[in-house]
């Protein structure tokens, strides 16, 4: 196989700069409408707790402590993009 041909396929399956925008404006749509629903979600049990005074795991807060360290971590690498966004010719 000639090496032209391995460069042309290696680009062929390394995705654009338009495309990984597109696909992380589509991850971001998605994660924003899940967000959305998670919180509604959250605030209602929040209130069913606080007015039956539920008792619940303590693996809840482990987990909701993950959450928010990854949730953290994705609004530092969004905060990259947008920075590399700014700084284009």
């Amino acid at each position: 196989m000639p090496l032209d041909h391995v460069v042309r396929m290696e680009t062929k399956d390394t995705p654009t700069v338009e495309m990984s925008l597109e696909m992380l404006s589509e991850a971001v749509g998605k994660a924003s409408e899940d967000l959305r629903a998670v919180r509604a979600t959250l605030d209602l049990a929040r209130g069913d707790i606080t007015s039956r005074n539920t008792s619940m795991s303590r693996e809840i807060v482990k987990d909701a402590e993950r959450a928010i360290d990854r949730l953290r971590q994705a609004d530092d690498c969004l905060r990259d993009v947008l920075k590399d966004l700014s700084q284009r010719d």
